[in-house]
């Protein structure tokens, strides 16, 4: 590939971050920022299920890996004073060693497709069970709320009165997402996870540790999901059951991954994108006058992507750009031999 090829398929990318970089400082409203944070947060939370997602091992539980991450830091920041610097450390090890313990009996007896999918669901509601259980610490299915800082601004609360800084945290924090995503891609444990995928006796007759692979994935995507977790409580200073764990977050998860492009590395970006947005036009545009069709339509909307786009919109435009590509390619080729 030519240096001005390469610099031309680099260049989209770096403007785009530039691009989004500079949203705080156009003067973009406070409602509009807000969307923009959460889409990056989301979209960090659905790579990280994507990581384990696209080696066909579905999770319906990561729910119970975001409610970990965001009760356990808001818990230690309410009741102890610890700061989100050490709860956030302590709330991912908690969710590597539940991944550790539902995954090892799973892959070691291999519990796979249909049935890991239902253990997943299980423990997603474990765990939101747990959390409504103890009411007097969590609040219950109430909620609750993280405890502000004085002048609503402190570093080491991870509190900032000024969206741009939450921006700009929430940013970097995505991009880690994409470079742990391209790690993957790259890495010799995604051909390992690729050859579990489609047979795993054939895997582990050239030598590779199906377990292992499968709990290295799962234990990275756990921490990561529990660190978005986190990341969503000291942002809203509010949570509750129904939002950050449980059947309904789990599948919400899944259904914006296939929306937007499992296979894709701004695949899950994509679904957040479209996804968010959505739910939010349809809340303001119908929410108010029939209670419910704001998610019915979003859910049939969320049915005919599956259907019609299986590969999801950043797939079908993959896929869609390559064969335009391919097509003037071979035309020039053809007009290049007719002369």
């Amino acid at each position: 590939m030519s240096a001005g090829a390469a610099l031309s398929r680099r260049l989209p990318p770096f403007a785009g971050l530039a691009a989004l970089a500079a949203l705080p400082l156009v003067g973009l409203g406070n409602y509009h920022l807000h969307l923009a944070i959460t889409i990056l947060i989301w979209g960090f939370v659905y790579t990280a299920w994507s990581i384990m997602g696209r080696f066909g091992m579905v999770s319906l539980g990561h729910g119970a890996f975001l409610g970990v991450g965001a009760y356990v830091t808001a818990m230690l920041w309410n009741a102890f004073g610890l700061a989100p610097w050490i709860g956030i450390p302590i709330a991912l090890a908690l969710a590597v060693l539940m991944a550790f313990v539902i995954g090892y009996p799973c892959f070691r007896f291999r519990i796979v497709g249909h049935y890991f999918a239902l253990v997943t669901l299980a423990l997603g509601e474990v765990v939101r069970l747990t959390i409504v259980a103890l009411r007097d610490h969590t609040g219950g299915s109430l909620g609750m709320t993280v405890e502000g800082v004085a002048g609503g601004t402190s570093l080491l609360a991870l509190q900032f009165g000024d969206r741009g800084a939450f921006f700009y945290l929430a940013l970097a924090v995505w991009l880690g997402g994409l470079w742990v995503w391209r790690l993957v891609d790259r890495s010799m444990l995604r051909y390992a996870l690729e050859a579990a995928s489609e047979d795993e006796d054939a895997a582990a007759s050239i030598g590779v540790d199906v377990t292992r692979a499968k709990l290295a994935i799962t234990m990275l995507s756990a921490a990561m999901t529990a660190l978005g977790g986190a990341l969503y409580a000291q942002y809203q200073l509010y949570i509750n059951p129904e939002t950050v764990s449980g059947i309904g977050i789990s599948l919400q998860i899944v259904f914006a991954v296939i929306a937007g492009g499992l296979y894709v590395q701004a695949g899950p970006t994509v679904g957040a994108v479209i996804t968010l947005l959505l739910a939010e036009t349809l809340r303001v545009a119908v929410g108010h006058d029939v209670h419910g069709l704001d998610g019915t339509i979003y859910g049939l909307l969320l049915v005919l992507f599956i259907i019609y786009m299986p590969q999801g919109v950043s797939g079908f435009a993959l896929a869609l750009w390559r064969g335009l590509r391919d097509g003037g390619a071979r035309r020039t080729d053809a007009g290049a031999a007719a002369r």
